[in-house]
């Protein structure tokens, strides 16, 4: 009898998925699906508020992290699962308002830390989104 290996990806120190990398909302699902815990309902959470903010909007994942922007390669907005939080990353996020709480060594760059145990205010999530998404957006 052969041991099967399970199709579930490691996490990476800090919680974060290892999912392979690729353009659309697969590889994007495929991410959330493997996020632990409580954050699974975040990035769920997360990924249909930006999908009907923005509709049409491009998706991949890049470096275990998923992407949001207008074009594939322009770039808007990302998260990433660490231990006790999700963060997520606007790019722009300097010329939002008003501008998200966390500050970044990249001068434009700013951070939404999102915690299980803190609420999330998603009617200014979708007002950052909309913002966001009007601005040009990061080639990565």
């Amino acid at each position: 009898m052969t041991e099967t290996k399970t199709d579930k990806p490691a996490l990476l120190s800090g919680g974060n998925p290892q999912t392979p990398k690729g353009y659309g909302d697969g590889p994007v699902q495929a991410y959330i699906a493997a996020m632990p815990d409580w954050k699974r309902d975040i990035g769920l959470r997360l990924d249909a508020l930006i999908e009907q903010t923005v509709p049409g909007v491009h998706k991949a994942v890049k470096w275990n992290t998923p992407f949001y922007g207008i074009r594939d390669d322009d770039w808007f907005v990302a998260f990433h699962c660490f231990t006790k939080y999700v963060k997520v990353t606007f790019f722009r996020g300097t010329s939002l308002d008003p501008v998200p709480p966390g500050k970044s060594k990249q001068a434009e760059v700013r951070y939404l830390d999102i915690f299980e145990d803190r609420p999330f205010d998603e009617a200014q999530f979708i007002n950052w989104i909309k913002q966001a998404s009007q601005l040009p957006g990061e080639k990565l």
